[in-house]
């Protein structure tokens, strides 16, 4: 068993790796005093750059958990992801409405994916 931790804080490791699965930890946007389509979009890029680190991608994506503030922003949220997740390679997904950590945050996400093999 191959467990390696990228990232690690005393808290939190931002990637962990086990075997050929990679979890990221909740990823929340750049700029919490944009909207939600913002908050999205930044929040997905640091998905990206996480997951390329880590050895992945989205077409690799396994599933995700999205947490939003609110159910008014679903379809904002929405319209984000799918413009990201890559046709035909949609993760398993869940998706409900959380208190978040600081207030002015509206969306956060967790992510498990393969590892992309060449």
């Amino acid at each position: 068993m191959t467990i390696e931790r990228m990232q690690t804080g005393q808290r939190m490791s931002r990637i962990v790796k086990h075997n050929d699965t990679i979890y990221l930890c909740g990823q929340v946007c750049a700029d919490a005093t944009q909207g939600i389509t913002e908050q999205t979009q930044t929040m997905l890029d640091k998905v990206d750059a996480l997951l390329l680190e880590a050895g992945s991608d989205r077409q690799h994506m396994l599933s995700a958990t999205i947490y939003v503030k609110t159910m008014d922003d679903f379809g904002a949220m929405n319209a984000v992801w799918d413009a990201w997740v890559p046709q035909g390679y949609a993760p398993a997904r869940a998706c409900v409405e959380a208190a978040m950590a600081r207030d002015a945050l509206l969306v956060e996400i967790s992510v498990v994916a393969a590892v992309k093999k060449d």
